[in-house]
């Protein structure tokens, strides 16, 4: 079906592995389907990759690597730059490709599009912008010199929920800093990730720099991956089930780790917040991407005197919301990616209805093909709702209240999670108090949307480890060597 698939989204899509600079179906010649979450039906074939396949990409990048690191800085950034304005280019054909394997509406492609090809512009110029340091020793024995080098092999491990821009987001930093890399997909959505890698050989991207493996068989490539010790650095955004097990992968080796994980975000609204601002955040905060995301607003707390006002008007506003395909014009919110996302959150609404929080609206699936669930608030949720404590990934919006914000900050922080929180308020020094005090790695201060290239992505306790975006998330592909000497 390649060549529907190109007429739908006007772009040339590989279906196959990408090891070496060569396309190719692998060495077992399996493949499997690719769903439309509007349809449920298959999109298409893509080459489903073995062990074996998965060692192929690791010799490919570890054969490339020596060349890559000892590229100019300067060099490696103008190739970056390129890819930036190539994925620009092609923006509406990347849009609609994602909104056909994910189910996402168009409106949420096109800024995944333009986002996620910003990771590129940001780090072609942070490329040249990886320092070391000198320094006198304080005994005045030698000098302390500092150098950042390539931390080498780096397999990158990307969710199907932002496919395009987990992808840039970890293959940007890794390229800048002069490593070679082994990008493996969700089996959900690999067309966007093999588009891209198509996007960056047309860039000038050398063969085996960035390799692709799509494979349903996650768990045992990825494992073998860890196990070889070509491999140095893993970067891995899913949830924190997955996530630990992969730490306990990578410790047999000793591997880098960076781990983006799951979140649980609170949305803290106080008496003195902008409602009509509060609302419009809080649609982006909960509805970007229908709610699949890790940043994404899971429990709501608002201040009992202006509840009422809230719910009324965030409920009037998510119900107002287009349920449709991601590809028509008018869709707002898509279908979820897959039938048991769908369950888990048709379950997680009930338990809240049964344990006494009320449905405002929502509350359903519609009646028709594809993987759709209806925007969805439940107002009163009990404190000890199991929904609190679960991340949803699903366009529905728990409200609990509360009269004294310090219970507002203890229920925010009774979580394993701490990727990011929202506050709202008028009053600026509360807002800096309680952003201090939430246990989180990013706060949306008056704000529904705290992701950007330049700024350091992540989270604190079970949410992650280290930073994507910003100058560290180029350094988490570096290792610093020190050199002692004296003249």
């Amino acid at each position: 079906m390649t060549a529907d698939l190109t007429a739908i989204t006007g772009i040339d899509v590989p279906t196959g592995l990408l090891i070496g600079g060569e396309w190719g179906a692998g060495r077992g010649g399996a493949t499997f389907p690719v769903l439309d979450p509007a349809t449920e039906e298959s999109i298409t074939e893509v080459a489903d990759g073995t062990v074996e396949d998965a060692l192929d990409a690791v010799g490919a990048a570890h054969a490339a690597l020596p060349a890559w690191a000892a590229t100019p800085p300067r060099q490696r950034g103008e190739i970056l730059r390129r890819a930036f304005e190539l994925m620009t280019e092609r923006s509406e054909s990347l849009a609609r490709l994602m909104s056909l394997e994910n189910g996402k509406s168009l409106r949420d492609a096109r800024g995944e599009a333009a986002y996620a090809a910003e990771f590129f512009r940001w780090y072609a110029e942070e490329a040249v912008r990886i320092e070391g340091t000198l320094m006198r020793a304080p005994s005045g024995a030698n000098r302390i010199m500092t150098v950042r080098q390539p931390i080498g092999v780096a397999v990158l491990v990307t969710p199907w929920n932002f496919p395009a821009a987990m992808a840039t987001r970890k293959i940007g930093p890794a390229l800048a800093a002069g490593c070679t890399v082994v990008l493996k997909p969700a089996g959900e959505t690999p067309l966007t990730a093999l588009a891209i890698a198509g996007l960056l050989s047309a860039a000038g991207v050398p063969d085996g720099v960035v390799n692709v493996l799509t494979s349903r068989k996650s768990g045992a490539t990825v494992a073998a991956m860890l196990n070889d010790p070509r491999v140095r650095k893993l970067s891995f955004t899913g949830s924190t089930e997955v996530g630990r097990i992969l730490l306990r992968e990578a410790a047999e080796s000793v591997v880098n780790c960076s781990m983006e994980l799951g979140g649980n975000a609170p949305f803290i609204i106080f008496e003195d917040a902008d409602i009509p601002a509060a609302v419009e955040g809080a649609l982006i905060a909960k509805m970007r991407n229908g709610g699949e995301a890790c940043t994404a607003a899971n429990r709501f707390y608002v201040h009992e005197a202006v509840a009422g006002e809230f719910t009324a008007a965030f409920s009037r506003r998510l119900a107002g919301l287009v349920v449709g395909p991601g590809l028509e014009e008018s869709t707002e919110v898509g279908p979820l990616v897959n039938q048991p996302t769908r369950t888990k959150v048709a379950e997680l609404v009930s338990e809240a209805a049964d344990s006494g929080g009320t449905v405002v609206t929502g509350g359903r699936a519609p009646r028709r093909r594809g993987y759709f669930y209806e925007p969805t608030l439940i107002d009163d949720v009990p404190a000890e709702a199991a929904i609190l404590s679960t991340e949803i990934f699903g366009p529905v919006a728990p409200v609990v209240r509360f009269t004294d914000e310090a219970d507002a900050i203890r229920w925010a922080n009774a979580t394993e999670f701490g990727l990011v929180s929202y506050v709202y308020t008028r009053d600026l020094r509360r807002g800096l108090r309680v952003s201090e005090a939430l246990e989180a790695g990013m706060i949306g201060l008056n704000r529904g949307l705290v992701s950007d290239p330049a700024a350091p992505f992540g989270g604190v306790k079970q949410s992650g480890i280290g930073r994507e975006g910003a100058h560290e998330g180029l350094l988490e592909y570096t290792e610093t060597k020190y050199i002692a000497t004296d003249w």
